[in-house]
Parts: structure tokens; C-alpha cells; sequence
């Protein structure tokens, strides 16, 4: 088994309609308990059966207190440092009982709405944020091996995969709400950035 992820990751202002419609997401809240130097220890629950809008004031444990029975799975994951989209992981589905009880009880949270969409010949998951990180959009097209010649959907704005910032870890420590601001401007500033180490990047509709 591979024991290694491979990913893009890529900033949004907002996921189009066309791809919200008929496509419930999946509800997350993760808790990091070890964030440093990129090492990561995560605990995850996940839910298809609970609606959420994601905003400032959709809290981690407050969902958590208030859909507890809801959540139909969890996991313990552990991750090493990401270098060019490729990074070590290892999971390990554990009792959602177990997960919610220790959520509750430390670690640096982060809840997002995930959509899973196909776009010309790839998978790729879109994350909105709740809470201190609202309203930050991440989307990751992932493989099973390394993330070349990739079809970048137009609502991607610019590349994140090698900023640390927008690492979930990073933003359960630090929410995008306290730097969105000094984001932005150097966005503009700087315009759009997308690797150029991953082979050949053809820009979607």
C-alpha cells in the first residue's frame, strides 16, 4: 500500500453552482493535537447526513455537541511534511464515539463542507470553510501518484500547494480570518501563480 498522498491544492473565491446542485457535501471537523514542523497528528469525523451552511459563526464543537449521533465515521491520521504535493499519510478508522469525546476535549479545530467533483480527467475535493477560516475555499486534486498535466478549472484563482498557511493544520493553529486580509492584497498585487514543475497545465472552462 501506498503510504504516500499526492496532491494540488488551489485557492477560490467561490465553487460554481454547477457543481454544488444534486451534490450534498460531506460535513468535517478535524482537531489537530500534534501541528509542528509539519508534523501532523489529526483526528477527523465525517457526516453526509447533516446540512450546514458553512459561515463565521458555524462552530466545530458546537456542531459537534449539537449532531453528535450524526457522525458516521472517524479517523486518526498521521502525516509527515509536504514537499511538491506529495506527503506521508496514515489513517486509521477508529469509533466515532472515541473521535467526538476527544475533539471534544483539546486539540486546534477545523470544520469545512467537503464536495467531491470530476473535472475532465480528475477526482478533486472542494473544501468551504466555517468558522474562523469562513469564507475560505480550498480545492485539491489528488492521485494516486504525483499530480502532472493537470486540468485547472477556471474558478481555481491561484496555486496553494506549497504555502504551509493553507495547510488544514496551519489554519486550525491560524485561521485564514487574521491574514485573509494581507492574502488578498498580495494576491493583487502579485496576480496568479500555478507550478510549473508538474508537467503541463491546461486552464478548464
Amino acid at each position: 500500500m501506498n503510504d504516500f498522498e499526492y496532491e494540488r491544492r488551489f485557492f477560490c473565491h467561490a465553487l460554481p453552482a454547477e457543481y454544488r446542485k444534486g451534490n450534498p457535501p460531506e460535513l468535517v471537523i478535524q482537531s489537530y493535537y500534534v501541528h509542528s514542523n509539519n508534523y501532523v497528528l489529526r483526528v477527523r469525523l465525517t457526516s453526509r447526513s447533516i446540512n450546514l451552511v458553512m459561515d463565521c459563526d458555524t462552530y466545530p464543537i458546537d456542531v459537534l455537541h449539537n449532531y453528535r449521533d450524526a457522525f458516521s465515521h472517524a479517523y486518526v491520521t498521521v502525516k509527515g511534511p509536504a514537499s511538491l504535493g506529495t506527503r506521508y499519510e496514515k489513517e486509521m478508522e477508529i469509533d466515532t464515539r472515541i473521535a467526538a469525546e476527544l475533539i471534544t476535549r483539546g486539540g486546534d479545530t477545523v470544520i469545512k463542507n467537503r464536495y467531491s467533483v470530476w473535472i475532465a480527467e480528475d477526482g478533486w475535493n472542494v473544501d468551504v470553510f466555517g468558522a474562523t477560516n469562513a469564507p475560505l475555499i480550498i480545492a485539491e486534486a489528488a492521485r494516486s501518484g504525483p499530480v502532472t498535466n493537470l486540468t485547472i478549472p477556471k474558478f481555481c484563482l491561484t496555486e496553494v500547494t506549497d504555502q504551509p498557511r493553507f495547510s488544514n493544520e496551519s489554519l486550525a493553529a491560524s485561521p485564514f480570518s487574521r491574514w485573509a486580509g494581507e492574502f488578498e492584497a498580495e494576491l493583487s498585487e502579485k496576480g496568479p501563480s500555478f507550478q510549473q514543475v508538474f508537467g503541463t497545465n491546461k486552464m478548464g472552462d
